[in-house]
Formats: structure tokens, C-alpha cells, sequence
């Protein structure tokens, strides 16, 4: 009997202790990561296809987030995806010839702008709009393109 009670007293504490793990995993892994949004411009870009892109998410340049997506529309005029994005107003030298990417944060984690910057002596400000972009890379599309040409490389 007083086994039986230690094993459960042991298995709820197991419990207890994983689901206070999964909270503080859940708090140190969303949220904040430095953009306050404070003083910020907004930048438009169109992608032909944006993945999972979704509104809050980050807007990096050589790995540091310095804005956020404020929006994802679709455009049934040009028929592409409008991205209005806000970027810290103390990243105001980025060149308005620079490129953004819809990335993915590791294998099987969550989209994310790029900017690469380019050469130009002009900077991004307040309404501009990205000319250069690379729209996601969507892992059904390049298995269903390999599957399709892998089956008739056979015949």
C-alpha cells in the first residue's frame, strides 16, 4: 500500500514538473525577441506564394529581427499575396534595391521574412514597396516535382 501510494505521489510529481517544463518552453520561445514596434515604417512586398506565413512574424536581416508582418492579403487584381510588413525606424539605412525571402526557421519551423540587402545609395522609407522577391518554398510542391519527373525517367 505504501508503494503504491510513493509510485503515484512520483507520477503526478513527473507530471507536475513536465507540464511547468512545457510553460516555460512555451513563454521562452514566443513573444518578445527585441522588436518593440515602437517607431517603426511599413514596407509592402508581393509574393506569388507565401506558405504559412502568418501576421507577428518576424521580419530578420542577417539574423536579427528588426520588424514584424503586420499583414497578409491576397491581391485578386495581379492575383499574388500582398505582405505589409512594419520594420524598427533605426534600421532606416536599408537600401530600397535590397530583396526579401520567405524563409523557414529550420527544417519544420515557422516562416519568417529574409532581407538581403542590396547597393543602392537610396533607402527603404514609410509606403515603399520590395521590387525583388522570393516567394516560399513549399516542400509538397518539390515532392510532388520529384515524384512526377522520377516516375517518368522510368519509361
Amino acid at each position: 500500500m505504501q508503494q503504491t501510494r510513493s509510485v503515484e505521489l512520483g507520477a503526478g510529481l513527473f507530471v507536475l514538473f513536465g507540464f511547468a517544463a512545457l510553460f516555460f518552453l512555451t513563454t521562452q520561445t514566443t513573444g518578445s525577441d527585441g522588436f518593440s514596434g515602437d517607431d517603426v515604417f511599413e514596407v509592402t512586398a508581393r509574393f506569388e506564394n507565401v506558405g504559412s506565413l502568418k501576421n507577428r512574424a518576424p521580419v530578420a536581416m542577417s539574423g536579427v529581427t528588426i520588424g514584424r508582418v503586420r499583414s497578409v492579403a491576397f491581391d485578386p487584381e495581379n492575383l499574388d499575396a500582398v505582405v505589409v510588413f512594419e520594420i524598427d525606424s533605426q534600421y532606416g539605412q536599408i537600401p530600397d534595391d535590397s530583396d526579401a525571402s520567405i524563409l523557414t526557421a529550420g527544417l519544420l519551423g515557422s516562416q519568417y521574412i529574409g532581407i538581403q540587402a542590396g547597393g543602392s545609395d537610396f533607402y527603404l522609407e514609410n509606403g515603399s514597396e520590395i521590387e525583388f522577391t522570393q516567394s516560399a518554398l513549399v516542400i509538397e510542391n518539390l515532392i510532388s516535382k520529384y515524384l512526377f519527373n522520377s516516375g517518368s525517367d522510368s519509361e
